[in-house]
């Protein structure tokens, strides 16, 4: 493969900037650019050892910067790796990568150092995901999410779920291939068993999926109400700043306003909806049928209430509209007069906070229940939590085949059957972590990692 070379950190002024070469030639090149002030050319330092020296070309100095080596292959990608780390002027940097190409490397694509770690065995391919998850996290819990599933979390979980099915192909295999040998012939019944167990623990992994994709890309939250009664408040409120415009005019806010959100350790992806509410204004109907339309696609609905007024028509229709979902029901303006019917909110929902949103009042209330809904056991993460989409899709491919398998082997076909399709789904599998990924599929999942990793 060829040497590629591209700037590893933000593309904006700073302290220092970090460059990385990794390839065959990245020490030839190294050598050819860089001079040790201790005299030592890059080719004959150890891994794993720093020097300071110049950068050279056309006998002029460049810049003075501090040079490491990795070597293959205990590197980030498994190759010889040179990072040069230099001042921290857009300019200079790109002074110096325009060298390092001129030197024989050529530029790297998306993702590239973390794709050549994944084809040198460096890490699975769920581990490879996660790389860019690390960089993207914007709270601790994603962090540790990520952490979680590049230690190898999922290729772990995974892993024991492929060994079941290798065992119970190799039975398989055993009995069907070696009738003259002393090969204990397959159970119908201990086969169904086994089978069981592995459609428990696929089943139990896709279902982690939505937890997954919370943590990740934070909670789709839609503030919902009748006009009138805060919505637009707590959207302030939680936004920190006027994101949506507050008026005492029924009908102010007519389309959906989205803002994403920090509340402790959750990101809250918030859309303020228009005011639920029977109306003639053509516009205005428009933004509530989007309302009801976001209701329905939500992950968590905050149902907001006027807590100074009592219950109408169109509060019990969303009442009734939110039995099944996942929601809070958020009693507001509890620095006025109390006149709502707190029993029944309280008799209908399993989730109540009480709060002055003009007064920011309660949010700490609010920001305790959602993370006890949606924050799980920390352990959860070490046993590993399907990250995205790709992953599920292995998954429930996985899951449709055994189940299959376990149809086939109840209508009492012939265990030839069973195995191809048990084959099927160890392929999905295998897929999933890496082991047999077409090279389509390998080249999608880093086109979405920024250039430099």
């Amino acid at each position: 493969m060829s040497t590629i070379a591209a700037i590893a950190t933000p593309d904006a002024p700073g302290g220092i900037s970090v460059i990385r070469i990794s390839g065959e030639k990245a020490l030839d090149i190294a050598d050819r650019i860089f001079k040790n002030f201790a005299g030592k050319r890059p080719s004959d330092m150890d891994g794993y050892t720093c020097a300071y020296g110049n950068i050279i070309y056309n006998n002029e100095i460049v810049d003075d910067v501090v040079l490491t080596v990795f070597r293959n292959p205990k590197s980030y990608t498994g190759e010889d790796t040179v990072e040069i780390s230099c001042h921290g002027g857009r300019y200079i940097t790109k002074k110096i990568l325009r060298i390092i190409y001129n030197s024989g490397a050529v530029p790297a694509q998306p993702g590239e150092f973390t794709k050549r770690a994944f084809l040198n065995g460096k890490m699975s391919l769920t581990q490879a995901e996660a790389v860019m998850d690390v960089i993207s996290s914007s709270g601790e819990c994603q962090l540790r999410y990520a952490n979680a599933l590049k230690e190898g979390a999922v290729f772990r979980r995974v892993d024991g779920i492929k060994e079941k099915l290798v065992n119970i192909l190799a039975d398989l295999a055993a009995w069907a291939d070696f009738p003259e040998e002393d090969v204990p012939e397959v159970s119908p019944e201990v086969l169904g068993a086994q089978i069981d167990r592995v459609v428990k623990d696929l089943t139990k992994t896709s279902e982690t999926y939505d937890h997954g994709r919370i943590i990740r890309d934070g909670i789709n939250t839609v503030i919902a109400g009748r006009p009138n009664v805060g919505k637009s408040t707590l959207m302030n409120c939680l936004s920190g700043f006027q994101r949506s415009i507050v008026t005492d005019i029924a009908g102010t806010t007519r389309d959906t306003i989205e803002e994403s959100v920090r509340l402790g350790s959750l990101t809250l992806r918030l859309s303020d909806t228009a005011g639920i509410r029977e109306t003639d204004d053509i516009i205005e109907s428009m933004g509530v049928d989007i309302a009801y339309k976001k209701i329905d696609e939500a992950d968590l609905i905050l149902a907001v209430f006027d807590g100074t007024a009592e219950l109408e028509k169109k509060d019990f229709e969303l009442i009734s509209r939110l039995n099944d979902k996942n929601c809070v029901a958020v009693i507001n303006k509890t620095d006025g007069e109390s006149n709502i019917n707190k029993e029944y909110i309280y008799n209908n929902f399993k989730h109540i906070v009480e709060i002055s949103a003009k007064n920011e009042e309660g949010i700490e209330k609010l920001q305790n229940i959602l993370e006890d809904m949606f924050l799980h056991d920390e352990s959860e993460a070490d046993q590993g939590i399907i990250a995205n989409e790709r992953q599920k899709n292995c998954i429930d491919k996985a899951l449709a085949d055994v189940i299959q398998a376990k149809e086939i082997l109840g209508n009492g076909e012939m265990l030839d059957a069973v195995t191809v399709v048990l084959d099927s789904a160890l392929d999905s599998l295998m897929e999933l972590t890496g082991e047999k990924s077409s090279e389509k599929i390998i080249d999608d999942v880093f086109s979405r990692f920024c250039v430099g990793k």
